[in-house]
């Protein structure tokens, strides 16, 4: 699970609310027709924009900004150089036997010991990396629209209430709640759009790039193993995936 993800949601939330809460009384800042204009809305444009299929399984993308933290490439190249190992010693048949905890790997592996063409695991893993990415970008996009869209409908709100208003102006006891539906359409589309949509659209792109990183160095390290390539050499190789300050984490373990 990812704390900071977590943390800044809670945090972000809370701190809207306090302010509301010490500013005075908290229900004020509730009107269901606002909200229906601006949730409504912003769902309403995004399943115009992408399929319903799409933007329903965007929800299920998203919850990897919340749930899912990725294995560190310092671990996932000690990790690679051990099998090279193993390739070395026992042959690839024995990578069979193998059971990474990355379903990546575990094909790569899989693909290893069944004795694939070195030219066919690389384009299968390849194809693999780009519908990956093709997935999470769509969620990415799905994200953003929403981002975007939500501040618009927050200002369709408030026109919506503005014109009420106007139109009520003889009758002083509507002011108030067409007033308020003019504002705090604003309000949310601000805080949905802010504190929600456009973050986890930013961390969705930072996991894409993350796991994207994480299956380059798995599928350099398994062509690597395919060519026989030593344990030395792949390590030196991969080392360029990892800051400088990381570099040298990997093989301490082996130390």
């Amino acid at each position: 699970m990812d704390i900071a993800t977590i943390i800044g949601l809670l945090g972000g939330t809370s701190l809207v609310v306090s302010a509301i809460i010490i500013g005075g009384s908290a229900l004020i800042f509730i009107n269901v027709p606002g909200l229906l204009i601006v949730l409504g809305g912003t769902f309403a444009t995004n399943f115009i924009k992408f399929s319903m299929k799409d933007v329903l399984s965007s929800m299920k993308v998203a919850m990897k900004a919340f749930l899912v933290k990725l294995q560190p490439a310092d671990e996932v190249i000690e990790e690679m150089i051990k099998f090279t190992r193993i390739a070395k010693k026992e042959g690839l048949i024995a990578l069979e036997k193998e059971a990474p905890a990355d379903e990546f790997s575990a094909k790569a592996l899989r693909y290893l010991s069944d004795g694939y063409d070195e030219g066919l695991i690389e384009d299968m893993l390849n194809k693999d990396i780009l519908l990956t990415v093709q997935r999470h970008d769509l969620g990415r996009r799905i994200f953003k629209g929403m981002g975007s869209t939500a501040p618009a409908f927050g200002m369709i709100g408030t026109l919506i209430g503005l014109v009420q208003m106007l139109a009520n102006m003889s009758d002083p006891s509507s002011i108030g709640p067409s007033m308020a539906v003019a504002l705090l359409t604003t309000l949310y589309g601000a805080v949905i759009a802010n504190l929600v949509c456009m973050p986890i659209a930013d961390k969705l792109q930072m996991r894409s790039e993350e796991e994207l990183n994480q299956k380059k160095i798995i599928l350099d390290a398994t062509v690597a193993i395919s060519r026989g390539i030593s344990p030395m050499v792949l390590e030196e190789a991969l080392k360029v995936y990892l800051s400088p300050k990381d570099r040298d984490k990997v093989g301490e373990k082996k130390e």
